[in-house]
């Protein structure tokens, strides 16, 4: 690898910059590897260590998440090698911001930090460094710490704690986006979301933001909306069917239409469409009448009908100063309602939670989104307001700035094997690759596609939040709702191994885990793993052990997992039937005499009880 930064070099830069270091803002104070209040690291030139050429600096973080790396220099840019943490990447830097220390570069890579604590970062560059910061991602919304303490106080109530031990049995939920933009299928004026001239999701739910449709025009699609009158039975029905416990739909999504009847705007499903009913306390009603829990999404941050330009302005305008570039992310920036976005918090977001939580008291949760601009004392007052009104009610991760009682592993997103997160959490996955209705996406993923995510999460001890995109008439695709009665037949049979389960010590044997790193990973990429008698997924209760396969067992089963050294073995059972096998455990593994029993196409289930 060529050498891009002499020690000579280094140590004309480090002089220099004990001359020239100036810092604006928050930074002034800043330290070698000062963390400031918002979670910034700032690591000075004249601090770092030279190791083979290169500039290094050991840091401590206080909050894990997604950064950026950034450079601040002076004179020409050109090559830079970054390393952080073992992970290595290059890039050709460019003139992002100048501010008064410097012209700020930013990496477009982002540097997943797992852990809090003592991290090591490192950089070979020929460009004449004043110093580098490592920035939360535009994405990864951290607080000062000044709301902490009332919060935890509410998070660690009886109440809460409660609602969290519901939350973690039920492990299965079903998640649904439905709205206006469910009737047109992610299709506009005869052209399909994936050739609109503008960036953007090309997720149907995204229909107005990716066309940049005016407020005003979308706003006809609400003329039109008038679902059956049975789809609220019909979809807690399918729930009940796929071993589902809670529902989640989307009361508000982006585009700022309510499903529910707000007293406090027109633009809700009673007031601007032919239906003149509520679609959310129907939901909620018939759900309840089949033994589930109920929750709603909420759209905070964005609103592309009432929120103005989404507080975009007025962050880019603060960080412009600091060099830190701002996300346009889900902002209405083609055509803002007049008014600014804490007007319509005040007016609209704050009051909406407030009717929800009160209109129904057996509430158990909401599902937040879009909280990249809401101020961290707007995202405490959101997890105050529904913990003043009911206390049992428990609230995801991204109200914003550390606030939620758990976390989400993101949008199709399941942690790895090793990693260990410091709350309870959530995978939301779809059936098909958008989570709106998309007319012409028959890319279904499959009964065993399905079931692996669901059982590779559970065996790390998260929850599967599983998505429906109904159409116009609230009608699940055939599809969909197919593969999801085929897992709630594999529940009814091997449910015990799901429900309630926590994390063994060993989480699965056979081939690598397959990961799930996003929407458009799974839709670009498709999903190619072929399983075999070789792979088994782990789950637990106490000393039970439960072994799970998907595929059909042979005549002999063998599990390495649960040989001589997992302990003592008291009795195996296969769940979903009486019938005895014989059986050994030795040093290598526990083996199954499968000759005379028959198992699903879609796996099986061995139960362990050890002594």
């Amino acid at each position: 690898m060529r050498r891009y930064f002499s020690v000579g070099i280094v140590a004309c830069i480090a002089f220099i910059a004990t001359f020239f270091l100036v810092i604006s803002g928050h930074v002034q104070a800043a330290t070698t590897t000062h963390q400031g209040p918002d979670h910034w690291v700032v690591l000075k030139v004249q601090d770092a260590e030279v190791v083979d050429g290169r500039l290094a600096w050991d840091f401590e973080l206080e909050e894990k998440g997604p950064y950026v790396v950034q450079v601040i220099s002076t004179g020409e840019l050109a090559k830079a090698t970054v390393e952080v943490d073992g992970v290595q990447f290059q890039e050709v830097l460019k003139k992002d911001f100048v501010i008064e220390a410097g012209t700020v570069s930013e990496f477009k890579r982002s540097v997943s930090l797992k852990s809090v604590g003592k991290h090591r970062l490192t950089i070979e560059t020929s460009v004449a460094l004043k110093q580098l910061r490592i920035v939360p991602h535009f994405s990864n919304s951290l607080g000062s710490g000044e709301y902490h303490s009332q919060w935890l106080a509410m998070h660690q109530s009886k109440q809460k704690q409660a609602a969290m031990a519901w939350f973690k049995e039920a492990k299965f939920g079903m998640f649904i986006h439905w709205g206006l933009y469910s009737q047109a299928g992610g299709i506009w004026k005869g052209t399909r979301i994936e050739q609109s001239p503008y960036p953007g999701p090309r997720v149907a739910e995204w229909l107005m933001s990716t066309f940049r449709i005016p407020r005003a025009e979308y706003a006809e699609l609400s003329k039109n909306f008038q679902p059956d009158h049975s789809f609220a039975e019909n979809i807690a029905r399918l729930a009940k069917d796929a071993g589902m416990k809670y529902v989640v739909i989307t009361a508000k999504h982006h585009d700022g239409f309510a499903l529910f009847d707000s007293a406090c705007s027109q633009y809700d499903m009673m007031d601007a469409t032919p239906y003149k009913g509520d679609a959310i306390k129907e939901l909620y009603e018939a759900c309840l009448a089949e033994g589930l829990e109920f929750g709603v999404y909420y759209s905070h941050g964005n609103d592309w009908q009432d929120g103005s330009d989404g507080n975009y302005a007025s962050i880019k305008s603060r960080n412009d100063v600091l060099g830190i570039y701002t996300h346009p992310r889900g902002k209405n920036l083609w055509d803002p309602s007049p008014n600014t976005h804490a007007e319509y918090l005040e007016n609209k977001a704050y009051l909406q939670i407030a009717e929800l939580v009160k209109m129904m008291p057996r509430l158990r949760l909401i599902w937040f989104d879009g909280d990249g601009f809401v101020t961290e004392a707007q995202s405490f007052r959101f997890y105050k307001m529904i913990f003043d009104l009911n206390p049992n009610v428990i609230v995801n991760r991204r109200v914003g700035h550390g606030f939620g009682d758990y976390l989400d592993a993101g949008d199709n997103k399941i942690p790895g094997a090793t990693e260990v997160l410091d709350k309870h959490w959530e995978t939301c996955g779809t059936t098909n690759n958008s989570w709106g209705y998309k007319s012409y996406d028959d890319d279904w993923k499959s009964t065993r596609e399905l079931l692996y995510y669901f059982i590779d999460i559970a065996s790390k001890g998260g929850n599967y939040l599983l998505n429906i995109g109904p159409d116009g008439r609230g009608q699940v695709p055939a599809p969909s709702a197919r593969h999801l009665r085929e897992v709630g037949q594999w529940l009814a049979i091997n449910g015990e191994a799901i429900y309630g389960s926590t994390r063994w010590k060993v989480l699965h044997e056979g081939a690598e885990e397959t990961q799930l790193e996003g929407t458009g990973q799974r839709a670009a990429k498709g999903f190619s793993r072929r399983f075999t008698p070789k792979d088994f997924w782990f789950t637990a209760k106490g000393d039970t052990v439960y072994a799970i396969s998907l595929v059909r067992s042979g005549d002999t089963v063998r599990i390495r997992s649960l040989n001589q050294q997992a302990g003592t073995i008291q009795r195996v059972r296969l769940l979903g039937s009486d019938q005895a096998f014989p059986w050994k455990q030795n040093a290598a593994a526990l083996e199954l005499d499968f000759k005379d029993v028959k198992t699903s196409e879609n796996g099986f289930v061995v139960e362990i009880l050890f002594r």
